[in-house]
This record gives C-alpha cells, sequence and structure tokens, in this order.
C-alpha cells in the first residue's frame, strides 16, 4: 500500500514538472480616448480658401491614446488626433508634460495626426496660410493651450488603464486612395473603371489587434496612406478615418478604434466633396480592417525596442532681405504673407534658420512590425522605398509629432508642383527642401531600425 501511494506521487510530481508551461501574457495595454472638439466656432485649417469660421460639427473630433508595456516595463505611448496637424512647439509642449507625469523620453511617445481638414487651426501649423484678427488668434492661441492639456491627460489615462493584453497584427487593403499627381480628379472615376489609374499608391491597411485576458477586443489601431481630403465644408468632422473609426467601434463595442495616416501627401480619396462619400470610404477601411480581424492573425511575443532622433534638414537658397522686401509686396496674398512673416523672424531672431530638426522615430514591437514615424506631409516614394529596404513586415506612418510641411522624395523635388515645394509657401517656410533631403532621412531610418533590431 506504502509502494502503490509512494509510486502515485512520483507519477504526479513526474508529470507536473513534464507538463509544459502555459503560456503566460507578457504585454499590457491602456486605452483612453477625449474629446478635441472645439468648444466654440473658430478658424478651421487644411485649406488656404477658408473664410470663416466653423459652423457646428457633423461628429466630434477625438485625441485617442494607447499604451504599450512589455514585460520587461519597457513602455511606449501612441496617441492619434483627429487634427491637420501639429505644430513644433506644441508638439514639445505635450511631451514634456507626459515627460514630467509619466517619465517617458522622446522615444516612448508618438503624435499621429490624421490630417482631417475640417480640423481647426493649431499653434503655428499652417497658421501663416490664413490672414486672421486678434478674435481668431486668439481662439487658436486658448485651444491651443486647452488642447495640449487634454492630449497630455489621455496619455495618462492610457496608463492608467494598463491591463495584461494579448497583442497580435496582421494586414489588409483598401484601394480608394488615388495618386493626385498623375490622376485629373475630373476622370478619376472613368480611370477606375477602364483600371488606368496611374502613380504610385500604398494601399495596405495595417492593424494592430489589443485583446484583454479573456479575450475581449479592446483596442484596434490601424493605418491607411491617404489625405482626409474627402470634406471641405465647415463643420468639424474626422473626414474618412472619423467614420471608420465610428464604424468599428459600432462593430466592437466596448473596443477603442485609432487611425493613424501612412504616408499620403501625395494621394487623395476620389471622388469626393460629399459626407456620403466620407460615410463610404470610411466603411470601406472599416470592411478592410474586419477582414483582418476574421483572419488568423500573428500574436506578439518579445520586448518593445524604440528610438528618436531629430536629423538636420537643408533648406535649399534661402532669400534676402531685399527679397522678402520684394515678395512682401506681392499681389499673391499668400507669397507676401509668407515674406511678412519672414521679415519679422529676421527682425526679431537675426537670421533665418538654414535647416529644420526632422523627427524620426521607430518603434519595435517584438517580433512583430517595425513601426517607422515621420514627421511632416510625407509622399508615397518614401514608405514604398522604406518597405523595399527594411522589409514587408514595416509600417510607416507620416504626419507624426511635428507637421511642418510636405516631405518629398527626391523624384517628387525635381519634378515640382504643390508636393515638390509649393506648398512650402503656406508652411511659411523660406524656401524649398535641398535635394539631401530623401538620402538623409532615409539614412536615418535604416540607422533606427539597425538599432532595434540589434
Amino acid at each position: 500500500m506504502k509502494f502503490r501511494l509512494f509510486a502515485l506521487v512520483v507519477l504526479f510530481v513526474t508529470v507536473i514538472h513534464h507538463a509544459p508551461a502555459q503560456e503566460k501574457t507578457t504585454w499590457k495595454a491602456g486605452l483612453a480616448s477625449i474629446v478635441i472638439t472645439p468648444e466654440k466656432n473658430m478658424w478651421m485649417s487644411g485649406y488656404g480658401g477658408r473664410d470663416k469660421v466653423s459652423e457646428g460639427k457633423v461628429h466630434d473630433l477625438f485625441a485617442k491614446a494607447v499604451a504599450i508595456e512589455d514585460g520587461s516595463k519597457n513602455r511606449c505611448l501612441l496617441i492619434t488626433l483627429d487634427l491637420v496637424g501639429i505644430d513644433q512647439p506644441t508638439s514639445n509642449a505635450i511631451r514634456q508634460k507626459l515627460a514630467k507625469s509619466l517619465g517617458l523620453a522622446n522615444d516612448a511617445i508618438s503624435l499621429a495626426c490624421s490630417h482631417t481638414h475640417c480640423g481647426p487651426v493649431v499653434g503655428t501649423n499652417l497658421r501663416t496660410m490664413y490672414f486672421l484678427n486678434d478674435e481668431n488668434n486668439k481662439l487658436i492661441d486658448e485651444y491651443t493651450a486647452i488642447l495640449i492639456n487634454k492630449v497630455a491627460l489621455v496619455g495618462e489615462n492610457a496608463f492608467k488603464n494598463l491591463m495584461p493584453a494579448e497583442l497580435s497584427w496582421g494586414e489588409g487593403k483598401a484601394t480608394f486612395a488615388v495618386n493626385r499627381r498623375t490622376n485629373k480628379e475630373a476622370d478619376v472615376v472613368k480611370l477606375k473603371a477602364e483600371n488606368k489609374i496611374l502613380g504610385p499608391s500604398d494601399h495596405a491597411v495595417p492593424v494592430l489587434l489589443i485583446k484583454d485576458a479573456s479575450g475581449k477586443t479592446k483596442g484596434i489601431v490601424f493605418g491607411y496612406a491617404c489625405h482626409s481630403t474627402t470634406l471641405s465644408f465647415f463643420q468639424w468632422c474626422g473626414d474618412y478615418p472619423g467614420f471608420a473609426m465610428l464604424e468599428l467601434e459600432k462593430r466592437h463595442p466596448g473596443a477603442t478604434a485609432l487611425f493613424w495616416a501612412g504616408c499620403g501627401a501625395d494621394q487623395n480619396p476620389l471622388p469626393r466633396r460629399t459626407v456620403e462619400l466620407a460615410q463610404n470610404y470610411g466603411n470601406q477601411l472599416a470592411d478592410s480592417v474586419d477582414a483582418v480581424l476574421k483572419q488568423p492573425m500573428k500574436k506578439i511575443q518579445g520586448t518593445l525596442k524604440k528610438t528618436y532622433s531629430e536629423i538636420p534638414l537643408s533648406f535649399a537658397e534661402l532669400p534676402t532681405r531685399d527679397k522678402l522686401i520684394q515678395d512682401s509686396q506681392s499681389k499673391d496674398k499668400f507669397q507676401a504673407g509668407r515674406a511678412k512673416f519672414l521679415l519679422k523672424k529676421l527682425e526679431s531672431e537675426g537670421s533665418i534658420k538654414e535647416i529644420y530638426q526632422y523627427p524620426i522615430e521607430t518603434w519595435k514591437l517584438g517580433d512583430g512590425p517595425n513601426w517607422v514615424f515621420l514627421g511632416g506631409e510625407v509622399v508615397v516614394d518614401y514608405a514604398i522605398k522604406i518597405k523595399e529596404a527594411l522589409g514587408k513586415n514595416t509600417w510607416v506612418c507620416g504626419y507624426a509629432i511635428d507637421v511642418m510641411a510636405y516631405i518629398p522624395s527626391l523624384r517628387v523635388l525635381k519634378e515640382g508642383g504643390y508636393e515638390g515645394g509649393g506648398s512650402m509657401v503656406y508652411y511659411g517656410l523660406p524656401a524649398f527642401w535641398a535635394p539631401s533631403i530623401e538620402d538623409k532621412i532615409m539614412a536615418e531610418v535604416k540607422k533606427q531600425n539597425d538599432s532595434v533590431n540589434k
């Protein structure tokens, strides 16, 4: 009897010892959302033809946050914003608040704008494009101060909501983005029907899925490379990304959907100009995301790695004081407005800076995707070239951290046009970018990729 009992104990211990260890979830994630719709009607951003303040809303604008922590307490925070863009001072103010409250360095924070053209002017972003009175400027300053506090708060709340989580990823496809440099808007419907759309595009729809320990969907983070310019009226609206997020949250009760814009600076949703089209594109994007969620997704294991830097991008030949004085008398009000702005800067600072400190950030989510964040309005060539250089398991987010100007590839810079340099006047920058822009950005992206994949 004693022998049989001993044998059973030995067998039990042996089974327990050799049984495969149950895999434990090491990731944690937290989500939060806050309304950032202006409480007062104020100047809207995105289009140079704006001539009055906003007139109500179609739906609210949001700042949404996802906080991620690995098993070694490495952390990162993505905050998505239903805004055309934010300027460097606003970005710095938000990140400084988060550094103070959460101890996060710049490599752990990314701010991603949807680039909706039905959002407010923020800080100095595109402010020189408009001719504003004191009341307009006061409302912008007041809103920007409120925004900074709200964005910092939503990031803090995301970390308060940290929970054990399962992260997985996949990629879908949506095809409503059209290269606007190579296809006339009036011809797009016919060209689509004839399968004759020209020019490069990036139709990938990257998806990050966050589930809690019980398997319930808590977060859906997705991207697409296309301008948010379906709409051009005077009501607050998130455009197609806003409709896509609303639709996904409707389909997945209790989940927070976050959109980030890819390298869509030369891509438009075409045809456009109606709320129905914006809703349709939003639903198309939501359908693409759902198609990914219904298929087996790749579970992310491992640890978080991240890096951040600001590289000096040079401008081409800067204008002289005499040239600025001449331009300030131009019949082109935008040219004259920029010249007057730069003359004031020359007077107050003594010179015009020859470089711009351009932000680039890379996250590596364990054995999941390489996630590259680029400042500015980045043309699609960068997404294509970065994926070719780093591999298909790469996501490229534009309109991130600081939206200071269009970021053309060397090809687009040489071709010229709006994305090639004509847009610089609206951002209040002194000149076109120097031809070294693409080489410098690509070199830093590759350097960061090597760093996070050691």
